[in-house]
């Protein structure tokens, strides 16, 4: 595999968030939802994604950059001495003996050359994983951007993992914004024949411009002219289903909250309400007319609001 400073084009000094920087940049231009059809892309975006991902891990990064492990993450062979005889002593152990002398590293050699015929796989007297110790692949991390509508119904989300393949994400109804959904054995590759580590991937709920969530109900605060709120008519609100027609009860104030049954958040059957808070709005500019009718009608029903919310 290639160096993966190279790959990222950043320097065996650099820092981890210049690291981190080459890494996005490059991944941007890469992304196989940008050059669908691209397998050049695609082969290159995979390289990438695997060079951070041993590089962005210091363990990972430390080992390599002491040539403990290879670019792929492997372990390295171990050096031996001509005698046959590695760091800690002899091959005594697997049958190879002193009376193999100056042969023993050679007849070792050629076991570790050998093919599995059936399998096409190099074969080892340690099995075909030898010389690296089984560990669970680590978990990988994504975020995953939808929208306000898609969190309060839930919503089916394709996302491209580091190694190019496409998933299917099912997110749940009434999704928050920050909850985090685990796909098991779908994250980075177990060494040693060891399990795959789990997908995390955060949830971000894009904010709406009106409307909000309180638990499973969503809420909207909706103006109303004084002319709405003394008519008992009917105004047009909005929902995550569309937009009904909303009667206004007699005597309504700024304040004033009407429940929608079922226009909320969840999954059909058992979804939230909608809660509608009623803000009742002047003209920007009062004129004569409106401001002599007001004083008018006020001289002959003189109310007291203060007084009736207890501030005298």
């Amino acid at each position: 595999m290639e160096d993966p400073y190279k790959v990222l084009g950043v320097a065996r000094d650099a820092t981890a968030d210049q690291i981190k920087s080459a890494y996005r940049k490059l991944a941007r231009g890469l992304h196989p939802d940008l050059n669908p059809n691209d397998k050049q892309a695609e082969d290159r975006f995979k390289k990438v994604s695997a060079a951070y991902d041993l590089l962005s891990d210091p363990k990972k990064k430390a080992r390599f950059d002491a040539g403990e492990i290879d670019a792929s993450g492997a372990e390295k062979a171990r050096a031996r001495t001509r005698s046959g005889a590695g760091a800690g002593g002899g091959f005594g152990g697997f049958g190879f003996g002193g009376g193999f002398g100056d042969n023993a590293q050679d007849i070792f050699d050629e076991l570790l050359r050998r093919r599995d015929k059936g399998r096409g796989k190099s074969w080892s007297p340690f099995g075909e994983d030898a010389g690296m110790a089984p560990a669970p692949g680590a978990d990988a991390n994504f975020s995953l951007k939808i929208t306000f509508a898609e969190a309060a119904l839930g919503a089916t989300k394709r996302i491209t993992l580091p190694t190019g393949k496409n998933l299917d994400v099912k997110v749940p109804p009434a999704a928050k914004d920050g909850s985090t959904l685990r796909l098991k054995g779908q994250g980075n590759a177990g060494r040693g024949g060891a399990p795959a580590g789990d997908a995390l991937i955060e949830i971000k709920v894009e904010p709406h411009p009106y409307f909000a969530r309180s638990g499973h109900d969503i809420t909207i605060t909706v103006p109303i002219t004084l002319a709405e709120a003394v008519s008992n008519g009917k105004v047009t609100v909005p929902t995550i289903d569309g937009k009904v027609a909303v009667s206004i009860p007699p005597g309504a104030n700024s304040g004033t909250t009407l429940r929608l049954k079922g226009k909320g958040a969840g999954k059909e059957g058992s979804r939230g309400d909608q809660l509608v808070t009623l803000k009742v709005m002047m003209p920007d500019r009062a004129d004569d007319e409106l401001a002599d009718f007001l004083k008018k009608w006020e001289s002959r029903h003189p109310y007291d609001v203060r007084k009736k919310e207890g501030m005298e």
